[in-house]
């Protein structure tokens, strides 16, 4: 994409002057008419190269750096303060440097005369669609505080979600890591000097020893084909989870995974609710919300039956109905949203359902180890148990030997 330089009217007269990023010209004046903005002038910006700049762009702000800047924009802009004064603090406080550029940029923008939304807009690698909505929202209906604070706490509740399942994985990774090195350890440095040892004494070796020599064999000898099928499945399996058609196999697997797929599920649910139930709140029309939604929650499989459920919208009909009949969503979730449809309550009851499923989350990540300790103790055993065979199966037929 290039970068193009703008002035443009916004509908009240006041003229704006910044930066967007398009293909061409033509497509940066639909997007400035799309953000309510009479185009005046606009003419592309001569990149300039440099090594800073080619990292920069390379660079992207840390999740957790975006929340702090949520979190401190919330507590300045309730304590009084000018947005520009409290944006001008945060930067000077940033230790982000990509950050730190990027309200650089905002800070300019509003300067110029553009809305706070708009600016944040021009940065779609750090402010997703669902955060520039909420703030635009913020700003038609003058609750900009209020919409920063929600947007904070779904900031932190997402971080939460994060970390959970990092710790959901991180004790099978652990095991499977352990015993993958205690595997290489074995068959590159011990298995050699015992299979030389054996030759020497003309003892049959057993058919876990022989698998033993065979991979040590494998590894010296073709170390290099080895990594290259290694590097050619992940390079191709990393491609095809980014078609279509991969991105919705995978999505749908990590959802039937055993003892995980649950998990996952709880985890998208309460996403979905606590997302759509802050939107509604805030005010954002419904078609809206559900497209911000769909391009948010992080699985593909999810994300196609929030858009049936857009199509029943448009049409004129509810939610309830078409989330029952796509089969995706569980029956707590379809009743809350009938429920609320019916009692016009439906963002209060979507938030208790996301506090339903953080708290069904919680207690599953902490059951997590107790569930499946069983079976990688299992595969733990069976792995010492067969390179154990490997070495003391041929030693104890050495030993019937001088017998």
């Amino acid at each position: 994409m290039a970068i193009f330089e703008y002035k443009a009217r916004d509908k009240f007269g006041k003229q704006a002057i910044g930066i967007i990023e398009a293909d061409n010209a033509e497509l940066a004046g639909s997007k400035l008419k799309q953000m309510n903005y009479v185009p005046i002038s606009i003419k592309e910006k001569i990149r300039e190269i440099g090594l800073d700049k080619f990292i920069m762009r390379f660079k992207r702000v840390r999740f957790s750096d975006l929340n702090m800047f949520t979190m401190q924009l919330v507590t300045l802009q309730k304590s009084g303060l000018p947005l520009l004064t409290s944006l001008s603090a945060i930067r000077d406080q940033s230790s982000s440097d990509i950050l730190k550029a990027t309200i650089e940029s905002i800070i300019k923008d509003i300067e110029a005369g553009s809305h706070f939304s708009d600016a944040l807009a021009k940065h779609p690698r750090v402010f997703n669609g669902l955060y520039v909505s909420m703030v635009k929202a913020g700003e038609v209906s003058g609750t900009l505080d209020e919409i920063l604070s929600r947007l904070a706490i779904l900031g932190e509740h997402e971080e939460e979600t994060r970390a959970k399942i990092m710790t959901a994985t991180r004790y099978p990774l652990m095991v499977v890591t352990a015993l993958l090195v205690a595997f290489m350890i074995l068959t590159t440095f011990i298995i050699p000097r015992f299979a030389s040892l054996f030759s020497q004494f003309n003892v049959e070796l057993p058919l876990p020893t022989r698998v033993l020599i065979g991979i040590h064999y494998a590894i010296i000898n073709f170390w290099w084909l080895i990594l290259t099928v290694i590097g050619a499945f992940v390079f191709g399996f990393s491609r095809f989870v980014k078609t279509e058609i991969g991105r919705f196999w995978w999505d749908g697997l990590k959802l039937k995974i055993p003892v995980f797929g649950p998990l996952f599920t709880k985890i998208t649910m309460s996403r979905f609710a606590r997302i759509t139930g802050t939107l509604t709140k805030s005010g954002v029309p419904i078609l809206q919300i559900l497209d911000l939604v769909s391009r948010s929650i992080g699985n593909v499989v999810i994300a196609r039956a929030i858009n049936i459920i857009k199509v029943s919208v448009n049409e004129g009909k509810g939610m309830s109905e078409p989330m029952k009949m796509c089969g995706m969503f569980p029956p707590i979730v379809v009743q809350m949203v009938a429920s609320g449809e019916a009692t016009g309550k439906v963002d209060e009851l979507l938030l208790y359902v996301s506090d339903y499923y953080d708290s069904q989350t919680d207690h599953t990540v902490k059951n997590l180890t107790t569930l499946i300790e069983p079976v990688l103790i299992l595969a733990l055993g069976c792995g010492v148990l067969f390179m154990a065979l490997g070495i003391f199966l041929p030693m104890w037929n050495m030993m019937s030997l001088f017998k």
